[in-house]
């Protein structure tokens, strides 16, 4: 996140659950969870939701395609894994959310949400040298969900517990309204939450370095990644935090956990050397990372600079990484002569990669639609692809050359598919608004809410259309979409009623 401002509401999260005793008012409404000491599947699953609904409003939440689609490939596995392990169980699967929401924080951290949501700093992202070590970082959190540790913090914490929770939701809202206020609550309550708790926190986190292990071992990636992953936060424990690593506050790394990881290294055969592709493709994230999350002008001059300082025979992981990040800051600073001219060594650069070449045309194609050269995009993705990033690139360079009942046809296929995929509804919703078919357009929106966890904002889209719809002005009397939405809002009326129960 880049700013003291709209900094909290992601970085504080994962330190909220050590913050236990926060000073809750004695009148504050906290969500009912049922019996305390044994929490439901569907109640652990109704707190992640109201976390991950603050999440999703937070200013720097961030729905990043081409990184969404890279975390993406890395995270589906390690749930596959987990499945196949007997870690993630049929009923978890189905009732849990399983998605990962990224935070554009330049800040070091990652944490699990009750319910199956994680979240992930790009800061993290940036430092990882390796696919395999962002792996074991899902690997681990993953493990802190399907081991269910909030619950068992329930259980195990009888009369302290149901503060927590409220903590945990109490501090994430105020964390996104007043965020000095949020800040000094915690300051105030961590040294003494943490002392209280540490055992405990000791407990879960040696057991989802345990179960995270043998879940990123199975998924095929390299359990080096762990060992790597605990080296750096190692080395950044001994050079002092400065606030740059959260978390390791919420993660404490002990001298304990990082013999265990190195003696179950011992034990397994060492892996292959992660493939070529593997590494250019994880470097050009790794700097993607680093350009979204730069702070202010000076970090993205900072970025742009770096390539005049690339030297001649530089490994080409580190030019590609250094030129991607150099050529995104350039664009966002508004100098695109340069940027494209960057993205043309990048190009070049990644000569003879698959991967990288896709990944040069995609950034080409982000660079043109910056600057309004619509067919250049348009001519460099591929509007056929399966590829998300691919999808919304084209939908948004389709649109921008007239070609908005094409949009509205491939989109309705996706979100078919796709019915989470809040930002392809809401270029669902432009394609049809520009079609002058407004009823589908505020249904549209609605779903895009819905996929936000916001239903009393869906509420409203839907009785927008439904008004619509008895006006007549349906955009060619499209009754079976007025009954689809009159269906869609009684659904999602009675998810925003259970909503209102857990204030």
């Amino acid at each position: 996140m880049t700013s003291a401002r709209h900094r909290p509401a992601l970085r504080l999260l994962a330190a909220l659950v050590a913050a236990a005793l926060l000073a809750v008012p004695a009148r504050a409404q906290l969500p009912t969870l049922g019996d305390s000491a044994d929490m439901s599947i569907a109640a652990e699953r109704r707190l992640g939701e109201r976390i991950a609904r603050e999440l999703y409003r937070d200013p720097d939440f961030i729905d990043d395609p081409v990184l969404a689609d890279y975390v993406r490939g890395i995270w589906q596995p390690l749930l596959d894994a987990a499945r196949a392990r007997g870690e993630l169980t049929p009923e978890l699967d189905d009732r849990f959310a399983w998605q990962v929401l990224l935070g554009k924080d330049r800040t070091v951290n990652a944490f699990a949400v009750p319910g199956g949501w994680l979240g992930l700093n790009l800061g993290l992202v940036s430092v990882t040298a390796t696919r395999d070590e962002l792996a074991s970082v899902l690997a681990h959190e993953l493990s802190h969900v399907t081991q269910r540790h909030i619950a068992r913090l329930v259980s195990q914490e009888k009369r302290q517990t149901p503060w927590v929770i409220g903590a945990m939701i109490l501090g994430a809202l105020a964390a996104s309204r007043n965020p000095q206020a949020a800040n000094a609550v915690i300051a105030g309550s961590q040294a003494a939450a943490i002392h209280g708790q540490l055992s405990f926190s000791r407990d879960m986190e040696r057991e989802a370095d345990r179960v995270g292990f043998g879940v990123l071992s199975q998924a095929g990636y390299q359990p080096q990644g762990f060992v790597g992953m605990f080296e750096k936060l190692q080395q950044a424990s001994r050079l002092n935090d400065y606030g740059a690593f959260p978390y390791l506050r919420s993660h404490p790394l002990t001298t304990e956990r990082v013999a265990d990881m190195q003696q179950r290294l011992q034990l397994i055969p060492r892996g292959a050397a992660p493939a070529p592709e593997a590494v250019l493709e994880h470097a050009l994230m790794a700097g993607r990372a680093r350009a979204i999350s730069a702070n202010g002008v000076d970090g993205l001059r900072a970025l742009a600079s770096d390539a005049a300082n690339l030297q001649p025979g530089a490994p080409q992981a580190r030019a590609a990484s250094v030129l991607y990040a150099a050529a995104l800051a350039a664009s966002r600073l508004r100098d695109q002569e340069a940027a494209f001219a960057l993205g043309q060594r990048l190009g070049k650069t990644l000569e003879g990669s698959a991967v990288g070449a896709r990944h040069a045309r995609l950034l080409a194609a982000e660079l043109a639609l910056g600057v309004g050269r619509t067919d250049r995009a348009l001519a460099l993705v591929d509007g056929k692809s399966e590829s998300r990033a691919d999808v919304l690139l084209w939908a948004q360079a389709r649109m921008a050359t007239g070609g908005a009942p094409e949009v509205a046809q491939r989109l309705q296929a996706w979100v078919a598919a796709q019915p989470r995929d809040a930002t392809a509804w809401q270029l669902l919703a432009s394609s049809y608004a520009a079609q002058g078919q407004q009823l589908r357009a505020l249904r549209a929106e609605a779903e895009a809410q819905v996929a936000h966890l916001d239903y009393p904002a869906a509420v409203d889209r839907f009785k927008a259309a439904q008004d619509v719809a008895r006006r007549g002005s349906t955009g060619g009397g499209d009754y079976i979409e007025a009954s689809i939405v009159d269906t869609r809002l009684r659904a999602v009326e009675s998810l925003a009623r259970e909503q209102a129960l857990e204030r």
